[in-house]
């Protein structure tokens, strides 16, 4: 059987499903399993995305047939991040299987699932892809942070490097990203406390991602704009902001 050895470092695993005496049921098996640790538990997808956001785990074990927004569902946007968990499959149904792989699984468990199954299927997972052993190589305060986003579609999950720009609009801010656009309820504010080394205030309604920042160019009127990518173009400095703006620049951008 492989397994971990019990020299490397503990993985980290979510137990994701709507029934708790299932969730109790996997958790005895992995206390069973060297190498393992249980770092949260969650009911529904939503659950699923915010946990993997704040909890970072290594491993989903993830049941399908869920209340709200059901496990393919959250495995699809998972799968999404620059470096999502690896993903095993833990339902009663057969017939998901193929769907499965759309979703990059590394295992399909079927209940009840057994001790050997499981451990073979974690094993597997722990053969992480290029992506992700860089993450786990570098210290945990550079890995890359997670955004759990509520939106009128249910709960999405963003890695903050794709985040290109910030504006907010009255109640709401709009938040630019590679993906798209999400709108959601947390403030400028909120956003540019919890993540002081990826966003930068520019204007008071306005955050950009520091990683997507060209250069800083004068406009016609006079006023200082920072030069994003397409198809973001440029965003207005406010004059309040512009010199903490032009020092970030002095410090950052080379030459």
């Amino acid at each position: 059987m492989n397994q971990p050895s019990p020299a490397s470092p503990r993985r980290k695993v979510l137990i994701a499903d709507d029934e708790p005496l299932a969730r109790q049921r996997v958790r005895r098996l992995l206390d069973e399993l060297p190498g393992y640790e249980v770092c949260g538990e969650a009911a529904d997808g939503n659950a699923v995305l915010n946990q993997v956001a704040s909890l970072h785990p290594d491993i989903v074990l993830l049941d399908i047939r869920m209340p709200g927004m059901d496990g393919m569902e959250a495995a699809g946007r998972l799968q999404a991040l620059d470096s999502p968990p690896a993903i095993i499959f833990c339902t009663a149904f057969d017939h998901y299987a193929i769907d499965a792989f759309g979703v990059q699984a590394a295992a399909y468990l079927l209940k009840p699932v057994r001790r050997e199954a499981l451990a073979d299927a974690l094993a597997r997972a722990g053969r992480l892809n290029r992506l992700q052993r860089q993450a786990l190589q570098v210290a945990p305060a550079d890995r890359e942070e997670r955004l759990a986003i509520r939106t009128h579609r249910g709960t999405e999950l963003l890695d903050v490097g794709q985040i290109a720009l910030c504006e907010a609009d009255q109640k709401y801010v709009t938040i630019h990203h590679t993906r798209g656009e999400s709108l959601c309820d947390y403030t400028l504010k909120e956003l540019e406390l919890a993540y002081p080394d990826d966003l930068l205030r520019v204007h008071r309604h306005t955050l950009v991602g520091v990683r997507y920042i060209h250069g800083i160019v004068r406009c016609a009127d006079g006023q200082l704009a920072v030069r994003l990518p397409e198809p973001w173009g440029q965003r207005a400095v406010s004059r309040r902001h512009g010199s903490a703006v032009r020092q970030w620049l002095r410090e950052h951008q080379p030459g």
